[in-house]
């Protein structure tokens, strides 16, 4: 693992389109149960444009930017290593559908524990005016040699 990707910023994804049977198929997949994860008008009434995604829904987006990460020739992350060892998920709004995201990472940390390698990587995703919806911090742990 290359502790010198601390830092590094990638370039953003192209636009994902937030679609309302993706939020339906992820929200039956965690076992969600509000209505307004469903149901357009219940959304509605509950003061959101469109149903609303369950927070866990930001790793679709997020998958592309770490993507990203475990391709690059310099990083040093060897995949059939890796585990992952932490999630987090930081929101100004709720994702919902309709909304296009565009996802930045930046590799917030690179460190060595063990013989193992721990790495950070932060993507800011924001939606079609700039704004920032969410932030998902995932951390991937790169098993040293046995």
């Amino acid at each position: 693992m290359n502790p010198d990707i601390q830092g590094r910023v990638f370039p953003p994804t192209p636009p994902y389109l937030v679609g309302r049977e993706k939020v339906r198929e992820f929200a039956r997949a965690v076992f969600a149960t509000s209505d307004i994860n469903y149901d357009p008008d219940a959304a509605r009434a509950a003061g959101h444009a469109d149903i609303v995604a369950p927070p866990t829904f930001a790793v679709v987006v997020q998958e592309a930017t770490l993507a990203q990460l475990l391709a690059e020739p310099d990083a040093g992350i060897d995949f059939t290593r890796v585990v992952h060892g932490d999630q987090r998920f930081s929101y100004t709004r709720p994702i919902v559908a309709g909304d296009e995201l565009t996802a930045t990472l930046t590799v917030a940390s690179v460190k060595s524990l063990g013989g193992h390698s721990m790495v950070t990587a932060e993507s800011s995703i924001v939606d079609a005016h700039g704004a920032h919806v969410v932030t998902a911090t995932s951390t991937l742990v790169v098993r040293g040699d046995e």
